[in-house]
């Protein structure tokens, strides 16, 4: 009789045995949110121009095309000459725009009365001796030219001046930081991001016309111009 009992006690060891094995859960404690401050700073740096860029050109126009192209080939080569004259390196001199294109003519009546044969040669150059510039442009207008724009200026190396902005842009974020902190009496954390953007003005822009250049003494007035950075910083608070 006593066998009768072996077979449902091992199916009852068995069932435990399972149930201890089965799946288990872990349950995780929420962590608390990390607490965080966002400033942002801004650093200006005034910068003096050294350096000027110019398309200067030349328009002709005959009824000829050879005699047009003549005109133009011989007034360019005397303005590119004029150029080198002030200390302009050759490199600093490129060829922008040359064409040649005819364009009909009409009188009062509307009725065609020949074409025009239109060259334009226009060089853009790279002027570093900032003193020289407005003799340069006379002497380039007295040498043919009679197309002269864009006079921009800028600073060559603007490296330095980055460093600096940029610099005091973090400054200014951190003084923010420390000043936010301190009145809401919490403690300032490490940095989680840092983010910032460089930015250069438009720079100054002259336009020029040739007929007022050949009349007198150019005065060139380079102006300043800023270089500006905006840095975003996080900061953890505690």
């Amino acid at each position: 009789m006593k066998t009768k009992f072996v077979f449902p006690i091992a199916l009852l060891v068995l069932a435990i045995a399972l149930t201890a094995c089965g799946p288990s859960t872990i349950t995780l404690q929420p962590q608390p949110p990390v607490r965080t401050i966002t400033v942002t700073g801004t650093g200006l740096v005034t910068l003096t121009p050294d350096i000027a860029y110019i398309s200067i050109g030349v328009h002709s126009q005959d009824a000829s095309a050879t005699a047009a192209t003549t005109d133009n080939n011989t007034k360019a080569q005397a303005v590119i000459d004029a150029i080198k004259g002030f200390g302009v390196d050759v490199k600093d001199i490129q060829t922008t725009n040359f064409s040649i294109y005819p364009q009909q003519q009409y009188d009062s009546n509307g009725k065609q009365t020949g074409i025009l044969y239109m060259v334009d040669n226009t060089v853009y150059v790279t002027v570093r001796d900032l003193s020289k510039l407005g003799a340069l442009l006379d002497g380039t207008v007295n040498a043919g030219a009679n197309n002269v724009s864009n006079i921009s200026f800028d600073v060559a190396d603007k490296t330095a001046a980055l460093t600096q902005a940029r610099q005091a842009a973090v400054a200014q974020a951190r003084k923010q930081a420390d000043e936010l902190t301190s009145a809401t009496g919490v403690a300032l954390g490490d940095v989680q991001t840092i983010s910032y953007s460089d930015s250069t003005p438009p720079v100054p822009i002259q336009y020029a016309r040739a007929d007022t250049l050949a009349a007198s003494s150019v005065p060139v007035q380079s102006g300043s111009m800023q270089i500006s950075t905006t840095v975003t910083i996080v900061y953890t608070i505690k």
